[in-house]
């Protein structure tokens, strides 16, 4: 005979409720076990559970589409089930809560990851999951959510089995697909830097998730999780991410556009030839949508998916008025954070709540971003914007280099951190301003990290194990192809000496970039868009500032780290 606990938290379905505990009483007792349930709702608490019954129970039921106050379980592991699934075969659902509290520790777990380019750190925070499991002794599977879409996705089965939902991600996740399920979030960094002890933690603090997209559990015991999940840094890449591939399309086809036709290809004189018309896809099709497409997604990261459209109305608006991508930030911002506080006010009853996301949110919405960016903030916004392109367009000399070697300096502290992405994510939006420097600075400036490692395992080898040189091959291919994280492993086994020696050699390239006066009108693609024409001006001084910058990196490296006996 076993000891059973069961929490039933579901404060809008009471009668469902009580049926559902009935139904596990009853399979329990034809199961010859013992059993204890609490129901929590609208009415209160009944037969709450003593300290005593929960530390001694052999498993742990928990149905939460409410406050089910989960930290007094102590870690304990708990099967998290749905009022529907017991319904109909209580038996079952105490089977697998007996079976996930067998003597075998092992863990089904699932888990997600994302961040805002989809290209590095989403696989390495994969990787760094699936190596944790394994050291652990759990199953998982990882779903990446990159750049190319979803691979390894979780199939429905997947998930009904697993006993923990791990969500690594520096994106907007949807979670709807995991109702009931115990989840854990965190941003990407975590994973990639200890994925055994993520586990660890996922496996102590993963809360229920609830049909309202809400983790069943204390709001003291989730602040510091709910912090890095919902952050506005969060928001803002989840923007982004959506927004990238509209960039580089439409930075690519605009200088496919000049290849052909020469500068001015958008003139009358050469309408309707290949050069005219690539030009125009990209400038008036591709590029017209980012700023859109940033405040859209801004306000689904914020409010869901009633909150697109008055993003993206507010995205509209910026840039009709000329307050670019900074407006759309703005529009983004005011759109989501105004749709969450009217969908948590707003309340009709279950008959009419169905009106909420296809009518009512988006309509007040939109009227009120709107009249907000007409009225009030929209022009301040494009009068800052103006200043701040004037400004960076009249940049020479040292107010250049200076520029340059900030930014520069940005990309390599954190590689792929709020630092780094602040610097890209200003360089990307000046884009649709036609400014396009500070993007020819911080690609090179990004590039550099990962290329100086290459050099410097090859030029001083003593200063590096077998294993790391030939890390440093791969992190050479990664450099190239503008992903700052390849230098991220490297850094993270020794940062004092590391993290130094990347930031000169990224202020250098960066300044010197800028200071040549180079122009990048693609934000990403690494060396292998500089063969296109017209991507960037003045190539030879841009290869001689990402060949500074890499040799610097490379000789500070040979300097400061110290040569391994080995």
């Amino acid at each position: 005979m076993s000891t059973i606990l069961a929490i039933i938290a579901c404060p809008q379905r009471v009668a469902q409720g009580q049926l559902a505990a009935e139904a596990l009483r009853k399979a329990a007792t034809q199961a010859g076990h013992q059993i204890s349930i609490e129901i929590r709702n609208a009415q209160g608490v009944q037969g709450l559970l003593d300290g005593g019954y929960i530390a001694g129970a052999d498993a742990a039921i928990v149905i939460a589409e409410g406050d089910a106050d989960l930290a007094r379980l102590g870690g304990k592991a708990a099967h998290s089930s749905s009022l529907e699934a017991v319904l109909a075969d209580a038996a079952a659902v105490i089977g697998k809560a007996l079976g996930a509290h067998a003597p075998a520790t092992t863990l089904r777990i699932v888990a997600i990851t994302s961040c805002p380019t989809g290209i590095a750190h989403t696989f390495m925070a994969a990787e760094g999951l699936t190596q944790g499991a394994q050291q652990l002794g759990h199953q998982i599977k990882v779903e990446t959510q990159g750049s190319v879409g979803s691979q390894n996705a979780l199939t429905a089965g997947d998930i009904a089995d697993a006993d923990l939902v791990i969500i690594a991600a520096d994106t907007q996740v949807d979670l709807s697909r995991f109702d009931g399920k115990r989840v854990f979030s965190s941003g990407t960094k975590a994973a990639i830097n200890d994925g055994q002890a993520l586990i660890k933690r996922a496996q102590v603090e993963a809360r229920a998730h609830a049909a309202n997209g809400k983790a069943a559990a204390s709001a003291a015991a989730n602040v510091a999780a709910a912090s890095e999940r919902s952050g506005a840094y969060k928001h803002l890449m989840t923007g982004v991410s959506f927004m990238l591939p509209f960039v580089v399309t439409g930075g690519l086809l605009i200088a496919l556009g000049f290849a052909l036709g020469g500068i001015y290809v958008y003139e009358d004189a050469f309408k309707g030839t290949l050069g005219w018309t690539l030009f125009t896809i990209g400038a008036k099709a591709s590029f017209a949508l980012m700023v859109p497409i940033l405040a859209g997604y801004i306000a689904y990261s914020i409010a869901d998916r009633p909150g697109i459209a008055p993003g993206m109305a507010g995205g509209m608006i910026a840039s009709a008025i000329g307050s670019g991508f900074l407006g759309g930030i703005v529009a983004g911002f005011i759109a989501g954070y105004a749709v969450k506080y009217l969908n948590e006010k707003i309340q009709l009853g279950r008959n009419f709540d169905g009106l909420k996301p296809v009518l009512i949110l988006p309509l007040l919405g939109t009227t009120i971003v709107g009249l907000l960016m007409y009225y009030v903030l929209g022009q301040l916004v494009a009068v800052a914007l103006g200043v701040v392109t004037d400004w960076l367009k009249g940049l020479q000399g040292s107010s250049a280099l200076a520029l340059g070697m900030i930014l520069g300096g940005m990309m390599a502290f954190d590689m792929g951190g709020p630092i780094n992405k602040a610097a890209y994510t200003f360089s990307t939006g000046l884009l649709a301003s036609q400014v396009y420097a500070p993007m020819a600075a911080v690609m090179a400036a990004g590039m550099t990290p990962p290329l100086g490692i290459a050099l410097a395992a090859l030029l001083f080898k003593n200063r590096f194990s077998a294993d790391e040189r030939e890390g440093a091959k791969a992190a050479g291919v990664l450099g190239i192809s503008f992903i700052t994280e390849g230098a991220i492993p490297f850094a993270a086994k020794d940062p004092l000496r590391v993290i130094p020696a990347l930031v000169a050699g990224s202020a250098l390239a960066g300044a010197i970039s800028m200071a040549a006066g180079c122009e990048l009108r693609v934000p990403h693609g690494g060396v292998f868009v500089l063969p296109i024409p017209n991507a960037v001006t003045n190539l030879g001084m841009y290869l001689v500032a990402l060949a500074a910058g890499t040799a610097l990196t490379a000789v500070l490296l040979g300097v400061l780290k110290k040569a391994r006996a080995d």
